[in-house]
Formats: C-alpha cells, structure tokens, sequence
C-alpha cells in the first residue's frame, strides 16, 4: 500500500531481466499531486465563474427562457463564486443565496421551478409563487470549460 509507506526502496524488474532500485518517496508526491490538485480546481472553478458572469448580460430587458438570465441590478453576477473543498479534494462553483427571505431565486433560474416574490409596501407586503422557466447559465458555463481541464493537468505535478 502506498499510502501507509513513507520512504522504501523498491525492487524492480525491467524486461531485460535487469534488476535496479527505485527510490519512492510517497509524502513528497503525494503533497505535489494535493498542490497540483489544489491548483488546477481552483483554476477550473475561476474559469467557470467567469465564464458564467459573461454570459449572465445587465440590462432591464427580461431574457428569454433557455438563454442565460438577465440581471436587472447586477446582483446575480456578483454572487457568483468558487472554492476547493480540501476534504472531498474537488471545486465547488455556483452562485450565493441572494438576502431574500422569501424564494430561491438562482436555483429557480438555473433549473427552473417555482418561486415566492413578494411585491407592495413594506407595510403592505403581498406574497405570490411564480413559475419560473429555466435560464441556465452554471450549466452551460461548465460545458463550455470542461474541454481545457485535461490541458490544465498537463505538466501540473511537480
């Protein structure tokens, strides 16, 4: 088992019949393959955050169902982010939940569904659940840059 080995020298058989030693150190390779890992993912995760926020357009005008979403204050845009996950060794990218206390505006977005909108006077304050056609945007966002993750690997352990 390699992981329960911290130094040992390996005997090994070539085809030739000849034999050598081979010197393994598996702390050493396996912090480089953790920083690689570590590097590549959250490289992959900026790229796809970005990628999502250029697609998401600012303007007033209401986007039509299976494009990306429009955001009328730009609050979707920024609510976009990415973080490595040390424990499960894998990124995590995706928007906040927005400070709404009614809805899932973003999950309802990207998915389509059902959400709370409430609408009035503060004193006055109405509740009403609207369907929501699907306009995704993480999606399509990691599509587009899954192809340039097996270059990202090249060359990335050290």
């Amino acid at each position: 088992m390699i992981g329960m080995v911290t130094k040992r020298s390996l005997l090994r058989r070539s085809s030739f019949g000849c034999e050598g030693r081979v010197f393994f150190d598996t702390k050493a390779v396996l912090r480089a393959t953790d920083k690689a890992t570590r590097c590549v993912l959250s490289k992959f995760g900026a790229f796809v955050r970005r990628s999502a926020r250029s697609s998401i357009r600012k303007r007033k005008r209401i986007s039509a169902p299976g494009e990306p979403p429009s955001s009328h204050t730009g609050l979707l845009r920024r609510f976009i982010f990415f973080g490595y996950d040390r424990s499960r060794r894998s990124v995590v990218i995706g928007p906040m939940p927005l400070n709404q206390k009614v809805g899932d505006a973003p999950e309802a977005l990207e998915y389509g569904g059902v959400s709370t909108i409430a609408y009035g006077l503060r004193r006055e304050r109405k509740k009403r659940r609207i369907r929501i056609a699907a306009r995704p945007y993480m999606g399509p966002a990691f599509e587009q840059e899954k192809p340039k993750l097996p270059a990202m690997w090249a060359g990335s352990i050290r």
